[in-house]
């Protein structure tokens, strides 16, 4: 044991990479496209024998080669990881690993949050992180917490990268047709637009609905963008596993709260949001949860999208976004404090959600 070392292993090292990936594949892992620092544990010789990884809070592509399962190299790894977070100021840490490992990480201070059937186990080194995040959610309802059997109560989950025309009739549908309307704005800032700028287009742009609760996802509803793949064979097979965990987690919200019924917009380009519809309208009423997909609105007979507004920005289209946002989006793409933002945007290799 004490002939092993830990060290990071950097971007520009080609041949510990190439020992990284070699081990990652023998234990059916890909290396995950969000990696904010990895490392290594080496032999004497500087062979690869253990490797981790994280991204945010949250850690990732863990991984012991297979000659050297039971010498407890997992546990050194997973030290050295959550030092790391700690010196980085992330005390709350999340990982998702396969079922067949869930056990393992309990025994190393780590609670489960979700999981589905035969996949990815979701956990949080909090014993009551989720609980807690619940009843933060009651709280934010208002007196009662909890909708009443006659109220309809029905739930948004929200990136608006920007907030458009669809998000806000897709809003307005969703208050008219229901007594209370939970709004939840995906506060992971794996977004071109920051999330303060985004929450703060949301809550402008529908305050003139009064039935609207908004709530920030916290780490509960997680991002697309940032969900691992790297256990998945394939990006289906991501988008799949990532909608399912989504909703298991999204459900348990939705009992606490009284949730009836989730509204999603149809999203007739996006390859992503069209599995992941599918996914939805068969699992919620398998949980007594009505799942309404809305038709988009739609300019020039195009569905209008964030996406639609980032091409329009990146194209330096200026003059269509009237058409596409509502006031307060507007304003704030004209200002001088989106400015950076837009460049942002000009300046992304692909600004196109598939």
């Amino acid at each position: 044991m004490s002939d092993y070392y830990i060290s990071q292993i950097r971007p520009d090292d080609k041949p510990a990479n190439q020992q990284l990936d070699l081990l990652l594949s023998s234990e059916g892992i890909r290396r995950d496209a969000n990696l904010d620092y990895t490392c290594g544990m080496f032999d004497e010789e500087m062979n690869l024998v253990a490797a981790g990884s994280c991204f945010g809070n949250t850690l990732r592509c863990l991984a012991v080669g297979r000659c050297h399962q039971g010498e407890g190299l997992m546990n050194q790894i997973m030290t050295h990881l959550m030092e790391i977070q700690v010196s980085r100021g992330n005390t709350h840490l999340f990982l998702y690993t396969k079922c067949s490992s869930a056990r393992f990480f309990a025994d190393l201070g780590f609670y489960e949050i979700a999981r589905t059937d035969g996949q990815v186990v979701f956990m949080e080194n909090r014993k009551n992180g989720f609980s807690s995040y619940l009843h933060r959610l009651s709280g934010e309802s208002g007196e009662s917490g909890r909708a009443s059997s006659q109220e309809r109560c029905a739930a948004l989950v929200m990136n608006a990268n920007p907030f458009t025309l669809g998000h806000l009739y897709l809003t307005e549908r969703a208050s008219a047709e229901n007594d209370t309307v939970h709004l939840f704005m995906v506060s992971e800032d794996a977004s071109l637009i920051p999330f303060k700028v985004r929450r703060r287009l949301i809550t402008e742009g529908t305050s003139h609905l009064d039935n609207i609760i908004y709530h920030d996802s916290g780490p509960y509803i997680i991002s697309s963008a940032t969900f691992p793949s790297y256990f998945q064979k394939d990006m289906d097979a991501v988008i799949e596993s990532h909608a399912k965990l989504d909703l298991v987690i999204f459900t348990k919200i939705a009992h606490a709260l009284g949730i009836g019924r989730r509204y999603v917009g149809e999203e007739p380009h996006s390859r992503v949001t069209g599995i992941y519809n599918q996914i939805m309208e068969k699992e919620l009423p398998k949980a007594g949860i009505q799942c309404s997909v809305i038709p988009r609105r739609q300019q020039d007979g195009a569905a209008i999208s964030a996406s639609t507004v980032r091409r329009a920005i990146k194209e330096n289209h200026m003059e269509l976004l009237p058409s596409l946002v509502p006031p307060s989006t507007l304003r704030y793409l004209l200002s001088r404090e989106a400015t950076p933002v837009l460049r942002k945007i000009r300046e992304a290799k692909d600004v196109i959600h598939y």
